[in-house]
């Protein structure tokens, strides 16, 4: 076998080196080879072994490249010859993909080193180089994104400035934005969505702010650019604008261009748009044109609020058949909403209860229950509408609405109409009818039974029937404990009974039914003033201002309770906010005169009866006081003009002309004065008073009829004492001060034989009389009229 072998003698000898030892292949020391144990406790140690396909002898002189990618010796075993070889020159991977851990450089004697560990660690990362056109680029381009979101989030909080400022800033980045890539040469790559963004931003945001020109020219600008796709949409927007500019034959245009834009495959939007432009025609008008697009409405995709607005067109064109039509279109529209049946947990499956509690009040079920409030709604404001002209009488069409309503899925609303039916009645002034009306329901199920009692004891009690009244609360409370209403007007018997401890206690249940009850919440701040507990009261209607916050009844009763409480302060402040809200009320100003009067501010007075008197000037104790405090400043001619009012409200006093003339003697005008005496004493010669005056007038100006006015007035005081010797006999002597004040059929008499003149005192004196409230009068006037009741509300 030897014989093929040729040894080579010469110095390039290829064979050489065969024979060296290199210890990195000793497999007998590889268990004591640290480097090499920790290669093989590592996952590459851990990979199948590589082969490599060694090259034959037969090779020249030229190296040869391992799998290894090494230029090193090689122990090649043939047979019993050993042979060397050298290899050297440059690496040459055999394989597309390296050994893990070998690499070109690898020397005899060289550590083996997988991962590189000893390489020590990896440079840091070069920083990234904003200055680049690109970079700048990019990061503008973040910046105007992140304006369009901040422009969204500040209009979704109702800050609508800040909302534009950020849209128009977000316009400015994005010129700037496109001006840097024409610059730079790409304009090819200008993002023409990031444009549409920020301009339909810019103008919802303008829109927003009313801005509608701004606007409208930003919707011109996307509209007009052939770039955006589906641009012509906006023209909904931009015709959304001008129908609240009011400019309805341009809304009209620009829906219908809108319209003819998108594709019938977009059905529910193309809906839309219908409905505006029939909401367009009716603002225009245009009945005949907007009962077009409804009817396609309603062909097409029908629902509840076209149908309502169909009948309204209808109805203004006074079409009768067609009402009843679109009526019962009306209430044959499908909700889309399922049973309720569903939300009724089951006794059985304790799982499935779980799931349904956990649905009954999901946002899903919330959304049903609108739909269908929202569907109600409409048909029951249809009925009220079209009843009365679809039939001969209101009561024929209320019975054909009610017949249809039966027929159809809103069979629970035929009782509701039913006690329209009488409401309507109510209105009428027909009490009869709407009794009798009601009182039908007396064997209906409990809600109804209940809505109808309540109305039937609000009735009797407006009629003052209040054992009817209180029997109908009863039946009502028996029929819905849990109806505020009723228990209202069952309290409100107890109050006029006076029985206010019994009505507190209906006060306070009703309020536990429903806290937002503002009726008994009044009506339990009345019965506390009436029980005398003012703190209770206070803080009962302070609560209630809180609700109603422009309650003209509840601010006069604040301020009175103030008032009550030794508070004038407080009280005035309270009538101040008042007239804010009432401010033509003479009641209120003439309250707020009189505490003005008491804190002695005599010209804040004057000018809030002064006010009062203008828009009420026939206030008697306003006009009393406004001519007493210009007697007191020495202004006697305007003193006339209220005193000259009040003869005309009370002819048969004598009282106002006595001060008529005593004004004119005071300001120095005898003769007037004189002659006014002179026509005091024909409408009542009895008068002492008179007669005095005109003794006195006729001694100073030396007339000749003095004789004759002592004369009266000798045969008036001895009548006038036989008269007073008659009414002692009988103990019945009056006061002095209320013969002062005579009846409407008495003659005036003074309280002495004094001159009227030297005793004049304030007519007024101490405010005795308490204002009435700003929105009834009633006749207790020293009660503040408290005992003004909330209304009760009629069941919608």
């Amino acid at each position: 076998m030897m014989e093929n072998v040729h040894l080579v003698e010469d110095e390039d000898d290829i064979y050489s080196g065969y024979n060296d030892y290199n210890a990195t292949f000793d497999s007998e020391e590889l268990d004591n080879d640290e480097g090499f144990q920790q290669a093989v406790r590592t996952s590459h140690g851990r990979r199948p072994p590589m082969t490599a396909k060694f090259p034959g002898t037969a090779i020249g002189g030229r190296p040869i490249g391992t799998s290894f990618g090494v230029s090193g010796t090689l122990t090649l075993a043939l047979t019993n010859t050993q042979l060397t070889l050298e290899l050297d020159g440059a690496a040459r991977p055999m394989t597309a993909v390296r050994a893990a851990g070998y690499t070109s450089a690898l020397t005899r004697g060289t550590t083996f080193d997988p991962l590189g560990q000893s390489k020590g660690p990896a440079p840091p990362l070069e920083a990234r180089n904003d200055d680049t056109p690109e970079e700048k680029i990019k990061i503008l381009e973040k910046r105007v994104n992140e304006l369009i979101a901040e422009s969204c989030i500040a209009h979704s909080q109702g800050s609508l400035q800040l909302a534009l400022e950020k849209a128009k800033e977000a316009g400015r980045k994005e010129r700037a934005l496109v001006r840097q890539r024409e610059q730079s040469g790409n304009a090819d790559h200008i993002n023409p969505d990031l444009t549409y963004a920020v301009l339909f931003n810019l103008a919802n945001q303008y829109a927003n702010n009313d801005m509608y020109p701004e606007a409208l020219n930003t919707y011109q600008v996307i509209v007009k650019n052939k770039m955006f796709t589906n641009a012509g949409r906006l023209k909904v927007n931009m015709a959304n604008i001008y129908f609240k500019q009011k400019n309805y034959p341009k809304a009209i245009k620009f829906y219908r261009m809108a319209l003819d834009q998108i594709s019938n495959a977009h059905k529910e939007t193309r809906i839309k748009i219908l409905q505006n432009i029939g909401v367009v025609f009716v603002r225009m008008g245009q009945y005949s044109d907007a009962v077009t697009s409804f009817e396609h409405i309603m062909s097409e995709s029908p629902n509840v609020r076209t149908g309502f607005n169909l009948i309204l067109c209808y109805y203004a064109t006074g079409d009768r058949d067609r009402m009843k039509k679109a009526f019962q279109k009306l209430i044959a529209v499908p909700l889309g909403i399922g049973e309720e049946d569903k939300y009724i947990p089951t006794n059985d499956d304790t799982h499935a209860n779980l799931v349904t509690e956990a649905i009954k009040n999901d946002k899903l079920h919330q959304m049903e229950r609108e739909r269908k409030s929202l569907a109600e709604k409409f048909i029951m404001t249809s009925a009220k509408l079209i009843a009365p002209a679809i039939e001969s009488s209101f009561a024929a069409g209320f019975d054909w609405c009610v017949d249809m309503v039966k027929s159809s899925q809103y069979v629970e609303l035929a009782n509701d109409l039913e006690i329209n039916k009488a409401i309507t009645y109510l209105r009428q002034k027909d009490f009869k009818q709407a009794v009798e009306s009601l009182k039908m329901f007396e064997k209906k199920d409990s809600r109804v039974k209940s809505a109808a009692a309540t109305n039937l004891s609000f009735l009797y009690f407006l009629e003052k029937d209040y054992e009817q009244a209180d029997r109908y609360a009863d039946l009502a409370m028996s029929a819905d404990r849990y109806n505020p209403a009723a228990l209202i007007n069952k309290g409100n018997t107890c109050f006029v009974r006076q029985d206010y401890d019994k009505a507190e206690e209906f006060y306070r249940e009703a309020l536990r039914n429903d806290s937002s009850c503002t009726e008994a919440l009044y009506n339990l701040g009345l019965t506390y003033k009436r029980l005398n507990r003012l703190e209770e009261a206070l803080d009962g209607f302070l609560k209630l201002h809180a609700i109603l916050r422009n309650s003209s009844q509840v601010m006069f009763q604040l301020a009175h309770l103030y008032e009550l409480l030794d508070d004038p302060q407080q009280a005035m402040d309270w009538l101040m906010q008042l007239i804010s809200v009432t401010p033509t009320d003479p009641q209120v100003l003439a309250k707020l005169g009189g505490l003005h009067d008491l804190e002695g501010d005599k010209p804040q007075a004057l000018q809030y009866y002064s006010e009062s008197f203008r828009h009420f000037p026939s206030n008697m104790a306003v006009i009393e006081w406004l001519g007493a405090y210009y007697i007191e400043t020495q202004f006697c001619e305007k003193a006339i003009q209220y005193f000259e009012r009040a003869m005309l409200i009370q002819p048969t006093q004598v009282k106002w002309q006595l001060m008529v003339a005593s004004c004119y003697r005071r300001s120095g005008n005898y003769q007037q004065a004189l002659e006014t005496y002179k026509d005091i004493h024909r409408k009542f010669p009895e008068n002492i008073e008179c007669l005095r005056f005109l003794v006195r007038l006729c001694t100073d100006m030396g007339m000749k009829e003095v004789q004759e006015y002592a004369t009266k007035m000798k045969k008036v005081e001895k009548m006038k004492e036989i008269r007073e010797q008659g009414n002692s006999s009988r103990g019945d002597r009056l006061s002095t001060k209320l013969k002062s004040l005579p009846g409407s059929n008495e003659p005036y008499e003074s309280s002495g034989q004094r001159d009227l003149d030297a005793s004049y005192v304030d007519p007024l004196g101490p405010q005795t009389e308490r204002p009435k409230t700003a929105a009834k009068k009633r006749g207790d006037e020293s009660d503040f009229a408290d005992e003004e009741l909330g209304d009760d509300l009629l069941p919608e």
